[in-house]
């Protein structure tokens, strides 16, 4: 706002009687000559208005420097009115610790290179700072006036453990009950459309249960031979049987090897006589005059037979040749089989004392011991085990698998709870296979036809071995 007139011509008349110092600031002028305030580059004085107006005859003191008219303005200013805070700090307050008295003057301290005071003008006018003026400090451990008390949804995302998405998929989908298969379960979820889900039965469990242990992942190469001292006790059948329901439950097909010498007819059980004749009779003996040849699952295809997953190597079907295979060619041959199969099942016929016997027993991580409930079957399938505790296959025997077929109506006279303890406490498990036609007419063995007990039982046969494989 502009002085009064009179006061201006006063302030006028003494700065004319004053010498003035030299500006520091070039003056800016007009083409015409005339000096013009508004564009020369100095600030004109401002004085705070008085409550009152002066008397005509004091004079009024004209302030020629900009922080003096600073300091006058602020001292004109009302003090602003700070609100108390209204919510309560983060921490209760420190209580200050007494200190000894300090005087009252303290010495000015050195300023920092290229500080400024709040004394220096901006036109190069020097001048003291009021003696009310005191540096602010802003302390690090000074607690803040106000915090948020609720935790805003940073803080509660930051300070909440990170779900496992991998781990723990549960924790984001609902777990659903798996679906009943027959029976009453199964006819009520049928019935409403999958609303009422009673869940799977003990029984349907049990087979669950069965399952993942057969399709369980292996790493590596296993081989499984299955043999007996007496022919004629479902041990082919076995091999046969356990060998389809490895190839029904697993996702990678096993092997069958006939390693009979006395022409075996492994292949003859798993297709049927009349579609093995018509077939290419490749065998074993074929198989090996051109190993050195195969070297892909392709080439080796052309030696083997399959019947559905499960695929086969004949066994030699002339008499004259098939008692040559030795223990050396045999583990050429399964040297060559570890290489594209996880599972193998070789049939080794009758006896333990045969050529390949020592090379067969040599790679076999578990035994199959067949037997049946006749009195001679079960004593020989003891003799079994005790032979090959004594001659270095302690725990082959130990971890061995008796399978006990009853492939003829045995007489009521045969005590087979008797039989079967006998058994089982010189072997890791017993399983006995009951009396089923489809076994025992000595033909084709497919599962279809077969009773569910008969299947169950190849089932936890063939859990039993896939659990031996460590």
């Amino acid at each position: 706002m502009p002085d009064p007139a009179d006061q201006n011509a006063r302030a006028i008349a003494e700065d004319a009687a004053q010498p003035q110092p030299p500006r520091r600031r070039r003056d800016l002028r007009r083409a015409d000559g005339a000096l013009s305030d508004a564009q020369t580059g100095t600030m004109p004085a401002i004085t705070p208005e008085p409550s009152t107006t002066p008397d005509s005859g004091t004079p009024v003191p004209r302030r020629s420097s900009w922080a003096e008219a600073a300091a006058a303005a602020d001292q004109a200013k009302p003090a602003a009115h700070v609100p108390a805070p209204t919510r309560r700090p983060a921490r209760p307050p420190v209580t200050p610790q007494p200190t000894p008295a300090q005087p009252e003057v303290q010495e000015p301290q050195p300023a920092e290179h290229g500080s400024r005071t709040p004394a220096a003008a901006d036109d190069g006018d020097t001048a003291a700072a009021p003696a009310s003026y005191v540096p602010e400090h802003n302390s690090p451990d000074e607690t803040p006036a106000f915090r948020r008390i609720r935790p805003t949804a940073a803080d509660v995302i930051a300070d909440s453990p990170m779900p496992d998405f991998i781990s723990s998929p549960g924790l984001f989908v609902k777990e659903q009950k798996p679906r009943p298969v027959g029976g009453f379960r199964g006819a009520i979820y049928a019935m409403t459309g999958g609303a009422w889900n009673l869940g799977p039965s003990a029984k349907q469990r049990d087979e669950d249960e069965l399952a993942r242990r057969i399709s369980r992942q292996l790493q590596g190469s296993y081989n499984t031979a299955v043999l007996s001292l007496k022919g004629g006790i479902g041990k082919t059948s076995t091999t046969v049987g356990v060998g389809l329901t490895l190839a029904e439950f697993r996702g990678d097909a096993p092997c069958a090897i006939d390693a009979n010498p006395d022409s075996g007819d492994l292949v003859e059980r798993a297709l049927g006589e009349g579609i093995y004749q018509q077939a290419t009779p490749r065998t074993i003996t074929d198989l090996l005059k051109n190993i050195e040849s195969v070297d892909s699952l392709t080439a080796l295809a052309r030696y083997m037979h399959h019947a559905g997953r499960l695929h086969l190597i004949a066994g030699e079907q002339d008499p004259e040749v098939s008692d040559s295979l030795t223990a050396a060619e045999y583990l050429r041959i399964r040297r060559l089989i570890s290489n594209y199969y996880s599972v193998a099942l070789t049939d080794c016929g009758t006896g333990v004392t045969h050529n390949a016997m020592s090379g067969i027993l040599q790679s076999a991580d578990n035994l199959v011991i067949a037997a049946g409930y006749a009195v001679s079957g079960a004593k020989r399938a003891r003799s079994t085990l005790h032979w090959l505790a004594s001659h270095g296959y302690e725990d082959l025997a130990r971890n061995a698998v008796v399978v006990i077929t009853d492939k003829d109506e045995v007489s009521s006279r045969v005590d087979k709870d008797a039989i079967e303890e006998h058994l089982a406490g010189i072997c890791r498990q017993l399983i006995a296979v009951p009396h089923d036609r489809g076994v025992a007419d000595g033909d084709l063995v497919t599962l279809d036809v077969l009773k569910p007990e008969t299947r169950r039982a190849y089932k936890e046969i063939a859990a039993a071995i896939v659990d031996g494989y460590r």
